[in-house]
């Protein structure tokens, strides 16, 4: 069974951020259309950053209607170049000084890496939600995916071997230390949660067998094990959906996929929500299905936690393992038949669902945003203090 080390209560410094001006550079802000959980974590982190007297600013990829400025919670949102030319822009920008002096360059690292510890002129801390490793051979070729393992597990340690890491699970730092990432640089700042007050007054469960899928729309989640799950057991539950929510260049092939499986009638793609809307399918839903190939933690898991709402996932997929504890928060599978099998013991058992419910709640709630954006906060602070002189 995982284990989760306890938090510790916030710690909180009078003035260690103020007037510090810290850059975040992402591939994403939580404004994207096909942003997720690891933009509202980078988001969350960089408002504890603000509420120290920070100035942050962010610079990311630009999307249709996005203003080329903005301000989002206190942070200055930049955007330049698109998916793949933002990592020439940053640089770039750095270069000539257009983003202003910086005491702190925080690079998110999603598999593709900025390298900014080449080029900063001050400390670098990296952001990893997970090791992509898996992933580059389902979304490229074969050619572009051994480049982009090559970038993520050769090129990005060796240019970071001085640099600091943050990451949200034990899994990922695990994985961090196999491509020579000392595990003393890595230090875990878990994802919260969202508070009870959050959602007072949401939907009841349904009255019918409902599966939820909630995230980006891309070949990695692999939404396609949900709807052949839905396929094989819509005869034995009567009423079974399939609901998938999110957003992303891969709805159509889903789409496509639930149409050749026969299911289509089962399967309800609902596009991008907004706030209200996903609590809604969260505590409505009667399990959360999580079938992606990796996750560094699965915010959506500490979500649907909060509802009591189960999760079933695959034990193979990095943090899953420690954001649902198998047997006693959820569900978590070797292989897609034991998926499919273990989907069904959930949906036919009702007390098994409301136990897993209730100790996913107790689980999700050790966990908070508060406690997060302080433990990140505080490891910036401990970053940005001068090295005491040698001798």
């Amino acid at each position: 069974m995982a284990s989760v080390r306890a938090v510790a209560r916030p710690t909180l410094s009078d003035d260690g951020l103020s007037g510090r001006r810290i850059l975040i550079l992402n591939w994403r802000d939580t404004q994207h259309p096909e942003g997720g959980g690891s933009e509202v974590y980078v988001e969350q982190m960089a408002r504890g950053l603000v509420d120290r007297g920070a100035l942050v600013t962010m610079l990311c990829p630009r999307f249709p209607g996005a203003p080329r400025r903005t301000s989002v919670n206190g942070i200055t949102i930049r955007r330049r170049g698109g998916h793949l030319s933002i990592y020439l822009w940053a640089p770039l920008m750095h270069r000539l000084g257009l983003l202003g002096r910086q005491d702190l360059i925080i690079e998110v690292q999603n598999g593709v890496p900025f390298l900014s510890a080449r080029y900063a002129r001050c400390p670098v801390l990296v952001v990893v939600h997970h090791v992509h490793k898996e992933q580059w051979h389902i979304v490229l070729g074969a050619r572009a995916a051994r480049f982009g393992w090559w970038l993520e597990s050769r090129v990005a340690p060796r240019v970071n071997r001085k640099v600091q890491y943050v990451t949200v699970s034990e899994a990922t730092r695990t994985e961090l230390g196999q491509l020579g990432v000392d595990r003393g640089r890595t230090t875990i700042v878990h994802n919260g949660s969202p508070a009870p007050d959050d959602f007072p007054d949401r939907r009841s469960r349904s009255g019918v067998p409902t599966v939820l899928v909630l995230g980006r729309l891309v070949p990695h989640k692999r939404v396609e094990l949900a709807v052949r799950a839905v396929a094989d057991l819509r005869l034995k539950f009567p009423g079974l959906e399939l609901v998938v929510a999110g957003s992303g260049w891969w709805h159509q092939q889903i789409a496509s996929y639930a149409r050749d499986c026969g299911v289509e009638d089962h399967v309800m793609m609902l596009g991008h929500v907004d706030e209200s809307v996903k609590h809604d399918l969260l505590a409505s839903a009667w399990v959360l299905a999580v079938p992606s190939v990796k996750e560094g933690w699965g915010l959506v898991v500490s979500e649907a936690a909060r509802h009591e709402t189960p999760a079933i996932g695959f034990r193979s997929a990095g943090g899953l393992s420690e954001s649902v504890i198998d047997g006693r928060t959820g569900i978590l599978v070797d292989d897609e038949a034991e998926f499919t099998s273990q989907l069904a013991r959930l949906l036919h058992d009702a007390t098994l669902r409301q136990r897993l419910g209730r100790a996913a709640r107790d689980h999700a709630s050790r966990f908070t945003w508060e406690q997060a954006r302080a433990d990140f906060a505080n490891k910036v602070e401990a970053t940005l203090q001068p090295r005491a002189p040698r001798g």
